[in-house]
Parts: C-alpha cells; sequence; structure tokens
C-alpha cells in the first residue's frame, strides 16, 4: 500500500510541536550536528559504531560539520546491540578522560542508550552516589543503583549538576531513543536487560536524517519498525481512563498506518519515501513513551535478549497480550483494526465485532504482518525455550521493573498471585501460538 502524504505531514506537524528546535528532522540534515555542539563548546566526544560499513558515510559528514563549526572531536567505538554493560563502561570512561562538552552519540538505539548512560557514570562520582541515594561503595561505583525511576533526577537535585550534554543522532529508524527518558542496558552474563527511566537524561539535542537509513540492514529495519509499532500500542493500550487518551489515540492513529504501510516497502525496495514515512512512525513511537509507558510486552523483552532483538521480542509478545487486555480496550481495538484491514491484513468487517472477538481477529492481524516480513509469532519459532518463560516471571517480579506492570490496562500484582495466574497463560500462549491458553483479566 502507498505512504499516505496526509500521515506524512501530520507526524512532521506533531513532532514539531512536541520537540520544538531541539530536535532536527528530516532529509539532509547532518550538518546541523556542528552548529548543535558549538553551542556547548568546542570540544566533543562522538561514539559511533564505526566498525559499521554503513555507519562510515554518516560519521564522516558529522566529522566534517564539527570543523566546520571548530569543534574539535575524538571518536571512540560506540555500543553493541543491547547496550551491554561493557560497552556502556567503555564508553563512560572515554567520557571521563576526554571531558568533552558534549557528548554525540551516533547510531542506533543501543549507541544512544549506553552513551546517555555513560554520560551519567562520567558526571557523578561514587562517594556522591553512595552519599544521595545511600548505595554500599561496590554499587556506587556501578550503573545499579540508577536502574529505576527518577534516580538521575535525584543526583542532579543533590549535586546541583546536570549530566554531560548528550546530541543523539540517530541512524536507525525504531527505538526512537534520541528523543526519550529511557535507557535499557543489558547484563550478558545474567541475559537481563534493565531500565533507566528520567526525565534528566532525554538527549539535549536530537538529529534524525532519515538519508541514513536508506543504508541500513534489512534486519535492523524490520526490528525497528517492529518496536514502533509496540511503542505506540503498548501506550495505547495502558491509556483508557487518562488525560492522555486523546492524544495517544491520535499518534495511534498517525503512527501505526505510517509503519504497517512503509515497513514492507523500505525493507523489500529500500524506498526513500518508506524510510522517511518509517522514520516519522517510529519517532511517533518515541512521542508515545513519552507520554506513557509500554508494558508486558517490553518488560518480557528485557528477559530474551539471548535468543530476540528487543523489537521482534516486543512484537511476538504483544498480540497475545492484546487478547488477554480485550475487555479493557475496546475503543484501541475499534482504532486499530481498520488500519489492518485497509493493508489487508484482516479479511472480517472489524466494525460488526466486539471484546475477545475483536481482539483475537486484531493479534492475527499483527501475526499476519509479522509473516509477510519473515519475522516469528511463537516465541518457540523464534528459538526461545521454556527457561525463558521462567526467567520472564521471575522479572515480573522485580521492583525495579514494576513500572512495567503498572502500565497495564489494569495493573498486574505479583503478590495478589497475578504473575502466576495471569501471565503464565499470556507466556504459554505467545511461546505455543494457541490462544486459547490466555484467560480472562477480571478486574
Amino acid at each position: 500500500m502507498s505512504v499516505l502524504t496526509d500521515e506524512v505531514k501530520t507526524a512532521e506537524k506533531l513532532l514539531r510541536e512536541w520537540k520544538g528546535e531541539s530536535y532536527i528532522f528530516g532529509e539532509g540534515v547532518l550538518d546541523k550536528v556542528g552548529s548543535l555542539a558549538g553551542e556547548y563548546g568546542d570540544n566533543a566526544l562522538v561514539v559511533a559504531s564505526s566498525a559499521n560499513p554503513w555507519i562510515r558515510k554518516p560519521l564522516a559528514s558529522v566529522s566534517d560539520s564539527l570543523k566546520g563549526q571548530g569543534v574539535k572531536h575524538d571518536v571512540v567505538l560506540g555500543s553493541r546491540p543491547n547496550s551491554p554493560l561493557a560497552d556502556l563502561y567503555r564508553i563512560a570512561y572515554h567520557a571521563a578522560l576526554y571531558r568533552p562538552k558534549s557528548i554525540i552519540a551516533l547510531g542506533g538505539g543501543s549507541t544512544i542508550d549506553a552513551v546517555k548512560a555513560a554520560s551519567v557514570l562520567a558526571t557523578y562520582s561514587p562517594a556522591e552516589v553512595s552519599r544521595t541515594l545511600g548505595v554500599s561503595w561496590d554499587k556506587a561505583c556501578t550503573i545499579e543503583p540508577y536502574f529505576g525511576t527518577g534516580l538521575v533526577t535525584m543526583m542532579k537535585k543533590a549535586t546541583g549538576r546536570d549530566i554531560m550534554p548528550v546530541i543523539a543522532v540517530q541512524t536507525a529508524s525504531g527505538s526512537a531513543s534520541h528523543l526519550t527518558k529511557y535507557s535499557n542496558i543489558t547484563d550478558p552474563v545474567a541475559g537481563q536487560k534493565k531500565l533507566i527511566v528520567d526525565e534528566a537524561i532525554v538527549p539535549k539535542k536530537a538529529v534524525f536524517d532519515y538519508l541514513t537509513t536508506l543504508g541500513a540492514p534489512r534486519d535492523l529495519t524490520v526490528d525497528g519498525g517492529l518496536d514502533g509499532i509496540s511503542h505506540i500500542w503498548e501506550v495505547f493500550m495502558g491509556a483508557t481512563g487518562k488525560d492522555y487518551y486523546g492524544r495517544i489515540k491520535e499518534i495511534a492513529q498517525i503512527g501505526i498506518r505510517l509503519i504497517v504501510n512503509s515497513l514492507r516497502q523500505a525493507v523489500e525496495r529500500n524506498d526513500l519515501k518508506a524510510r522517511v514515512a518509517l522514520g516519522l512512525g517510529t519517532d511517533l513511537g518515541g512521542y508515545a513513551i513519552m507520554i506513557g509507558g509500554t508494558s508486558g510486552p517490553h518488560l518480557g523483552s528485557f528477559s530474551l535478549v539471548d535468543v530476540l532483538t528487543h523489537g521482534r521480542a516486543c512484537a511476538i509478545l504483544n498480540p497475545y497480550y492484546t487478547v488477554f487486555f480485550a475487555d479493557r480496550i475496546e475503543d484501541q481495538l475499534t482504532t486499530i483494526a481498520p488500519i489492518l484491514r485497509d493493508a489487508g491484513l484482516i479479511s472480517e468487517d472489524p466494525h460488526v465485532l466486539k471484546g475477545r472477538k475483536l481482539a483475537e481477529t486484531v493479534a492475527k492481524g499483527f501475526l499476519s504482518f509479522y509473516r509477510s516480513l519473515g519475522v516469528p509469532t511463537t516465541l518457540k519459532e523464534a528459538g526461545a525455550s521454556r527457561l525463558h518463560l521462567e526467567r520472564m516471571m521471575l522479572a515480573a517480579k522485580d521492583p525495579q521493573l514494576k513500572m512495567k506492570l503498572l502500565n497495564m490496562p489494569i495493573p498486574l500484582d505479583p503478590e495478589r498471585g497475578d504473575i502466576e495466574r495471569y501471565m503464565r497463560g499470556i507466556l504459554e500462549a505467545a511461546f505455543t501460538g494457541d490462544l486459547s491458553l490466555i484467560s480472562s483479566m477480571r478486574p
């Protein structure tokens, strides 16, 4: 299906209203990075995945822009996928050593997430962390004390110092990390991802030149598009009764339509218009997670880092949670179903369906979309094991990840036995593909 011009214009308008002059996006805008860095001083540290051939051309453009503005800079290697702890600490070391006026994160979500966290580590001393956050010295020397919500802001207020300014130069449509307050960091040994949620780590400036995505690998493009849909859909599902419901509904109608109608074109024909639409759609995903929060699928994805990319993990889990929430998301379902039908992903008339039947139809529409992209539709097909199900169940009881449970249409309470009562059935369904294993959710 062709990309819709009206949705593109509306998405651009929404993003400009939201971010104002702090975000520069479009085609051919990499030359703006130098002037943005110059606002903070005459030296910068560029963190980029320079070993990736796809990044070399935008890296050269950014370097030229910095030189043109008289900004001295050094370049260090970016992060591997999922921002592993070792890469975070390496980047933080270089930031502390170089003491730049700003850090330029050039790459996808993993590099940007790692730089966000590294800027925190390079700003506050272990003594300050131990004193302010009340943690032992061994933890104060790590990123561990910051996992959760608002802890960087506590450090900022206690010390009177802001973190090193981050300029996020996005190169991949997907996570929208360049626009948000989230930093996902992975412990590869434990096979678990954890999350920093804090307004203090939102990049001071952001740039996204959609032309850079033309060279992106196919799998990265697919994963990014699925992540963008997951951001929007999870926030929208959890928005019932919230004061931002009208805004997230508009974002969902525009963002999901853009992604669904552009992702296949982007990967099959590398079409520029499709790439622009995809970038705008996933950017709206960033807008979504700044006004609301993701929930169960994102929580589950944190335990699947050793077998699945983030975007695919969230995508696989979302249809099953959609069925679980059926009785609480009627309007959301009637909003999204026509988009899936227009894209040829469902054949039923959504206007005559209600409740669980409507939710199952929407879920099957999502699964049909994944198949068209060559993406697995169950955890078993994707290579996960039942040990991963147990890991997800355990992570759901981690207090540092509690916000994901609270973002659900009706929050799950581990102390009430909700994880065993409800989540196990959802995960078993996601593992096998059997929707009948999902219990209805009671108030």
